[in-house]
């Protein structure tokens, strides 16, 4: 049934966003977590990849997390000759996790999320609406 495709076609898309929105709050929640030895890396930043998936039992190609990786680059590094992480010369390197882009990156999730609830609503409501006329 065409109905049942939208509303698993949905769920993948639900379940890729979730995923999203659960990487960008450990980035967020991760933002201050320096190295705990002197010169040691801190946190680095993580990002979803998502990749088409053929649902063979659906027949269409859904979304899904193709994988979670971390973002290239060098830390910022800021001058701190009393933190633990300190190295020799009082620089300490902090995550490459910018709260700006966190933010936009969870804001688009959720309106993917949304987008995709909103199918699966519109959906329910006519597999309700086909059941009641065929009472």
């Amino acid at each position: 049934m065409d109905l049942d495709r939208a509303l698993r076609i949905s769920a993948a898309g639900m379940a890729a966003q979730s995923t999203r929105l659960r990487v960008v709050a450990e980035n967020l929640a991760n933002r201050d977590s320096t190295g705990e030895a002197p010169g040691a890396d801190p946190y680095r930043r993580k990002t979803v990849t998502f990749g088409t998936r053929l649902d063979r039992a659906l027949g269409a190609e859904t979304v899904a997390v193709r994988r979670i990786g971390t973002a290239p680059g060098e830390f910022p590094q800021v001058h701190d000759p009393g933190h633990p992480a300190a190295d020799e010369k009082g620089y300490v390197k902090r995550p490459n996790v910018d709260s700006l882009v966190e933010v936009m990156d969870m804001r688009e999730a959720q309106r993917s999320y949304s987008a995709n609830l909103s199918v699966l609503e519109v959906t329910r409501g006519m597999l309700t609406r086909t059941i009641e006329a065929l009472r």
